[in-house]
């Protein structure tokens, strides 16, 4: 399972990577803006990526619904600071399978995973 990390914050990434150590992922790149996602979702493929919202360049509902154009079968968990629902579920109604607010705890992340790869 390759894993695809996106946030403007390097410390962010690391973080949801050390999260996800042992969840037997491949990651397979970080990026620090939608721009930069999706020339690595094209180039590699991944079968996950977390997206930040608040990001220079594009934005990640923007960069959501190009990965869906690029690789609809992309499972995309949300992990954002914005706390306002409607964003929430304009990500969910544009393909996002999972939508978690920020600080996350390691136990969010693995019951978002666990969620997205039980059910597709």
């Amino acid at each position: 399972m390759k894993l695809l990390i996106v946030d403007d914050s390097s410390m962010m990434r690391t973080t949801i990577e050390s999260h996800l150590n042992n969840f037997g992922f491949e990651i397979v790149g970080h990026a620090g803006n939608g721009r930069e996602a999706l020339e690595l979702v094209t180039a590699k493929r991944p079968d996950f990526v977390t997206l930040d919202i608040t990001m220079p360049e594009m934005d990640g509902i923007e960069c959501l619904e190009e990965i869906m154009k690029i690789a609809p079968d992309t499972k995309v968990m949300i992990i954002t600071a914005l706390s306002d629902k409607y964003t929430g579920l304009e990500a969910l109604k544009k393909g996002a399978r999972e939508f978690l607010y920020k600080p996350v705890t390691p136990e969010q992340l693995k019951e978002g995973f666990d969620s997205m790869i039980s059910h597709h």
